[in-house]
């Protein structure tokens, strides 16, 4: 058996051995010195960052593992691993390796200032109370479908409250997560499984994946169950593990696939997206080889990526050729300025507040300036670079060293103190789902957005999670106790006995 747990620090000397290595195998395949050096510096401060802010355990510390796991580690792993030159494909590597390490320093800081001065009680502890888990699970699961097939077949318009309401809506993962710690639970660690649990991850992989063509519908539920489970310190057996790990690699393979390549045939309406669904799912070979040529297409006539050919989905898992194309357009053609941030925080007016609220696609604007492989009048795709890469490009080091290590501490300071240890708040690991998308590709614009609405979401989620969902429930199992008559006990764990002490009556 094999105790899965969220961890709360990373040992420096696992770190330093991991960071040597990608050294030693970078300088075998001839990377240069100094790039291979501010590799080694990244990882190392990186994980140091990650323990200062207590792990996965907490919001922080998620954060900086997102950030740092899939925007440079792993792109840097599999460049060594398929060996490349770690700097080839780069148009300004050194400059590119240094904004990621001084990013790091930025990272550190942020979590040392937030781990001291965040609140010690978080805002959202006890909302709901471990006996009223299941009808809260069942009734954000009930809230989650109404709103997930609201989503297809409902004009959202803009600026209304129902448009609103689809943007906060995460009620099936919350009933995943939910409905995983409360099996858990109940069954003394043995299943980590229900009909809510399975009923919600349906939800999200046929509306958001299979019909809307999302990557991000595909993984989440396996997301959440993880995340779930991690925090309740689940045992698995190595026939689950071995399970888990090749339905992982079926989506990598032929979901990833599917979704990018759907979008090419992607039609308005739910009778299209079935009719595309089910042609691309009824040969996923030959899915898998259209896939491949369309990927070989797009790069006839271009530069390489970060690799010298495609890797399927580890091309997306690393921000590294992306911002180095964005800060090779800042030392060409000078910073942006900090306007991008400033109307970043005008977004979040709502638009019944401001009718004619302007909108700007800055990932859109800057994959323009970069060159990225966009057409000259496409103003709508959205390409992600992740927040250190916008940082340098508003405003180069003053950029790098102020203006992210800022905006990092203002949303490690308020997660921390809403939602505190992930472990207890199932709040917090909702937000790690969010985390996991924004931290490393999001931009600037991720890190406002998430201080804005993100707060308001989980707030919202919580508040409705504590006090309707469990009524709502009980319309279907029936009634329950009080929300919040008990917090959530702390994680599955051995409990260690103490020897009986004689009574005074024996030592008499």
């Amino acid at each position: 058996m094999f105790r899965i747990s969220l961890p709360d620090r990373i040992p420096l000397l696992y770190a330093f051995l991991y960071a040597s290595g990608l050294f030693l195998l970078q300088q075998l395949e001839h990377t240069g010195l100094y790039f291979s050096a501010c590799s080694f510096l990244f990882i190392v401060i990186a994980t140091l960052a990650f323990n200062v802010a207590g792990g996965l355990t907490r919001p922080s510390g998620g954060y900086i593992f997102f950030y740092s796991v899939l925007a440079v580690i792993l792109g840097l792993s599999v460049k060594a691993f398929v060996g490349e030159r770690g700097e080839s494909n780069l148009l300004r590597p050194h400059l590119t390796i240094t904004v990621y390490a001084v990013s790091s320093l930025g990272l550190l800081l942020a979590a040392a200032a937030s781990r001291k001065f965040a609140k010690k009680r978080p805002f959202l502890e006890n909302l709901v109370g471990d006996n009223n888990l299941s009808r809260a699970t069942v009734g954000c699961l009930v809230l989650g479908i109404i709103l997930s097939v609201a989503t297809r077949t409902v004009d959202r318009g803009s600026g209304t409250a129902i448009s609103a309401l689809f943007q906060i809506n995460r009620f099936c993962e919350l009933a995943i997560i939910l409905g995983v710690t409360n099996a858990i639970r109940k069954s003394g660690g043995r299943r980590s499984l229900s009909i809510p649990v399975l009923t919600a991850a349906a939800t999200l992989l046929v509306l958001g994946g299979f019909f809307g063509f999302s990557k991000e519908a595909f993984f989440t539920p396996v997301i959440c169950w993880a995340l779930a489970a991690g925090a309740q310190r689940l045992r698995l057996s190595l026939a689950q593990l071995v399970t888990g790990a090749l339905a992982m690699l079926f989506l990598s393979y032929y979901m990833v696939p599917y979704s990018q390549y759907g979008r090419t045939l992607m039609r308005p309406g739910l009778g299209p997206s079935l009719e595309t669904a089910v042609l691309l799912l009824s040969d996923l070979p030959k899915l898998r080889r259209s896939y491949e040529a369309q990927q070989a297409a797009d790069q006839v006539g271009q530069s390489a990526g970060y690799f010298n050919k495609p890797h399927g989905i580890f091309d997306r898992l690393q921000m590294i050729s992306f911002d180095d194309m964005l800060i090779d357009a800042t030392e060409r053609q000078g910073p942006e300025g900090y306007y991008p941030v400033l109307e970043d925080f005008e977004n979040l007016v709502p638009h019944a507040f401001w009718p004619g609220k302007p909108q700007f696609l800055w990932g859109n604007i800057y994959a323009h300036e970069a060159g990225v492989n966009i057409a000259e009048d496409d103003l709508s795709t959205g390409v992600s670079f992740s927040p250190a890469g916008e940082a340098f490009h508003l405003g180069r080091w003053v950029g790098m060293l102020v203006l992210v290590p800022c905006l990092w501490l203002m949303l490690f300071l308020l997660f921390d103190s809403l939602c505190g240890d992930v472990r207890r708040s199932p709040w917090g690991l909702l937000v790690l789902t969010y985390f996991a998308h924004i931290a490393p590709e999001g931009l600037l614009a991720g890190i406002v957005y998430a201080m804005g609405y993100i707060t308001f979401a989980i707030t919202f989620a919580a508040v409705l999670t504590g006090y309707v969902m469990p009524i709502l429930g009980g319309l279907f199992i029936g009634p329950g106790t009080k929300a919040g008559d008990r917090r959530i006990p702390a994680p599955l764990q051995a409990v260690r006995r103490r020897p009986l002490q004689p009574s005074v009556a024996e030592e008499r």
